[in-house]
């Protein structure tokens, strides 16, 4: 930092301060996942947004400039990570869907309920018959949950219109919240989510509207950074999958696919030879999935909480892939009906317990694998000198707690763009 450059802000003494550095350019992989870059009494400095200086306090405190403007949190005792990121939710939905968990309870699988005009589509009529400012405080309310909770950054898909202009309106309400809370959030177009019950026997004509009027009108308006396609049986197959993902790679849109969630279908494949950013799900991934993704770019983000809401009891295998090399990623899949859990903490912990991953490797997950399954990897996941200062200090003796207190937000303080946004009396 330069001579005269006072700090804005400059966190010290913390007890444990989890950098998760080292990987910036690409996501960790294999053995690599467990190294979490653990700094004891550790400090970060922070000016205009931006990360300066981390190292010891004593190193911190050497290196910068305070004074009677810099705010000083002392997190003596505690630990901190970098802002968590959930790179797969569905943030924006209107209705709840409390009845369908009780025919899951009843043994009512996931695509029987579709079949019978629930699940997805039972949320498609109230999104339809929500007004944008309906769905804006709904999920504006989830949001600032899920940043008391540690997300900092979060991808949200449409999904729920299955009409160009539901669908435009998802993403208006996905790009207002952009604007106005501290949450940074990657928009996704997702119009293949499901096909809707007015194209039920006109397959064909869903998938022109997609790709004809849907596709063109949310990249031509910029609404959308990403294109995501349900790749399942009953839903879309792996040709249609592919011919969605061309068409809006050539709008300039990035892939990325709900790959073998429940039948192994080939999705993992797929989302390596188009060059997919993630492959979400993949509890029915296959060996070959598994090899395929290991020699990819494409991030796997695995939603082991959707599996616990489901109770199927089959877990994507967390181990094999790390194991095999591929980039292993933790999302929440927050949605109405599979999976309303929007707490990164509670995934970390079920994580921990049905993927049989370590705290360490949660944490990557998490943080620095999750900013690369959105693209981000380069400017947010980790805690470095020039990121952006996303910071979360949690109430834990060690790192290794966190997972390990399931279900109890240990949140204290929450730091985005080097502004405490959630607590902060240190």
């Amino acid at each position: 930092m330069a001579a005269g450059d006072r700090a804005d802000l400059v966190l010290v003494n913390a007890g444990q301060l989890v950098t998760v550095a080292g990987s910036s350019g690409a996501p960790k992989r294999g053995d690599d996942l467990a190294s979490i870059g653990v700094i004891e009494d550790g400090a970060v400095a922070v000016r205009g947004g931006r990360i300066t200086a981390v190292g010891t306090t004593r190193e911190v405190l050497e290196r910068v400039e305070t004074g009677p403007s810099t705010k000083i949190l002392d997190a003596a005792g505690l630990v901190v990570l970098p802002g968590l990121v959930d790179p797969h939710t569905h943030l924006v939905f209107a209705g709840s869907r409390e009845d369908e968990f009780v025919l899951k309870i009843q043994g009512a699988s996931y695509l029987e309920i579709l079949k019978d005009g629930g699940g997805i589509l039972s949320t498609v009529r109230a999104v339809r018959s929500a007004s944008k400012e309906r769905l804006y405080h709904s999920a504006r309310k989830n949001l600032d949950v899920m940043l008391c909770q540690g997300t900092t950054t979060a991808e949200v898909k449409s999904g729920y219109g299955l009409t160009t202009a539901d669908e435009l309106k998802m993403l208006e309400v996905i790009d207002d919240l952009n604007r106005s809370h501290p949450v940074d959030l990657a928009p996704t177009f997702l119009g293949a989510h499901a096909v809707p019950l007015e194209y039920k026997d006109n397959l064909e004509g869903y998938l022109s509207l997609i790709m004809d009027e849907m596709l063109p009108a949310a990249a031509g308006r910029g609404l959308a950074e990403f294109c995501d396609v349900f790749c399942e049986e009953g839903v879309f197959s792996v040709g249609q999958s592919r011919q969605i993902l061309q068409a809006a790679i050539e709008l300039g849109l990035k892939p990325k696919i709900h790959a073998d969630e429940i039948v192994s279908l080939g999705g993992a494949e797929l989302a390596a030879a188009v060059g997919a950013v993630s492959a979400d799900h993949l509890m029915a991934v296959s060996d070959e999935g598994v090899r395929v993704l290991a020699r990819s770019g494409t991030v796997a983000v695995l939603l082991p909480a959707t599996t616990f809401c489901l109770m199927s009891g089959r877990y994507a295998p967390a181990r094999k892939m790390i194991g095999e090399g591929v980039a292993v990623a933790l999302a929440s899949d927050f949605n109405p009906g599979s999976c309303p859990v929007n707490s990164l903490q509670v995934v970390m912990g079920i994580a921990c317990r049905q993927l049989k991953m370590t705290p360490a490797e949660v944490i990557s997950a998490a943080t620095i694998n999750a900013a690369h399954a959105i693209g981000r990897g380069h400017y947010i996941g980790s805690i470095e000198a020039g990121k952006k200062a996303d910071l979360v200090v949690f109430d834990a003796p060690s790192y290794n707690y966190l997972p390990y207190c399931f279900g109890t937000n240990l949140v204290k303080t929450v730091v985005k763009n080097g502004e405490i946004v959630v607590g902060g009396q240190m």
